[in-house]
């Protein structure tokens, strides 16, 4: 799989290649990341990539050109485009207008060949280009970043996590947040208890002691329907709408007070 980013910034993906757990899935090769700083594809003594926007109004917009030429190089390097009709990468924009990034969507890219991930900056992009070339629009949440480059390391991140041997335990990420449409149940490990300022202990709930491991899945399963009921209840009824409710799952969320009111 392969990923390639045009950036400004470079630089700021060199960290993401080199700590943590992704950095197993590009030192074995299951993930690619080839970054192309875009001032290299601009003209003139100083490499300009923006201008005023036309219009008027605050900021600088990103120039079409040298995104264009860019691009090309991406699609050059990777072999694509050079046939009518040749499958390519997709080339993702990420902006607050976009998408709403999700796990269903990055389980998607992860079964994938990559993606062309473009960082945006200033103001934002001359629409032409997106118009001609951008096949999907991204968002990470409802605020606004100074650039594109913080969403596309998020997004290599839970891809990378999703390819095989990353995790050291390749059952991990199944019981992720998400995974099954709800959010994850509480952890705990040693200590058993745990001292308060006041004395007293919090202690490690007893189920999870008891090596029953039909109770203990039954227990994390309760946590998560009510972590996801109180917090998410949209998550709770797009699981009940998909049929991902049991029975059980029904009678213990007919127990839990009611979720407060928007």
């Amino acid at each position: 799989m392969r990923f390639d980013v045009i950036t400004l910034f470079p630089e700021l993906f060199v960290p993401h290649l080199e700590v943590g757990v992704t950095r197993r899935a590009y030192a074995s090769g299951a993930l690619q990341l080839q970054l192309w700083p875009l001032r290299d594809f601009a003209e003139g003594n100083y490499r300009r990539v923006d201008d005023r926007p036309f219009g008027g109004g605050p900021g600088m917009v990103m120039m079409a050109p040298p995104l264009e030429r860019a691009l090309d190089a991406v699609r050059d390097a990777r072999g694509e485009g050079a046939e009518p009709g040749a499958a390519c990468a997709p080339l993702i924009h990420f902006s607050p207008t976009g998408r709403r990034l999700d796990q269903a969507l990055v389980r998607e890219l992860a079964a994938g060949p990559g993606a062309v991930l473009l960082c945006g900056r200033y103001e934002g992009i001359d629409q032409r280009f997106i118009d001609r070339h951008v096949d999907l629009e991204l968002s990470v949440g409802d605020f606004v970043l100074s650039g594109g480059e913080l969403p596309a390391l998020v997004l290599l991140d839970a891809v990378a996590r999703l390819l095989p041997g990353v995790l050291q335990d390749a059952a991990s990420h199944q019981q992720d947040s998400f995974e099954d449409g709800l959010l994850d149940c509480p952890h705990y490990s040693r200590p058993e208890q745990l001292p308060r300022a006041d004395g007293g202990f919090d202690a490690v709930p007893e189920v999870l002691l008891s090596g029953h491991h039909g109770r203990i899945a039954r227990w994390r399963r309760e946590r998560s329907l009510a972590i996801t009921a109180q917090r998410r209840p949209d998550l709770i009824a797009a699981a009940r709408a998909a049929g991902r409710l049991s029975r059980a799952d029904e009678e213990f969320l007919r127990t839990l007070p009611a979720a407060p009111a928007a």
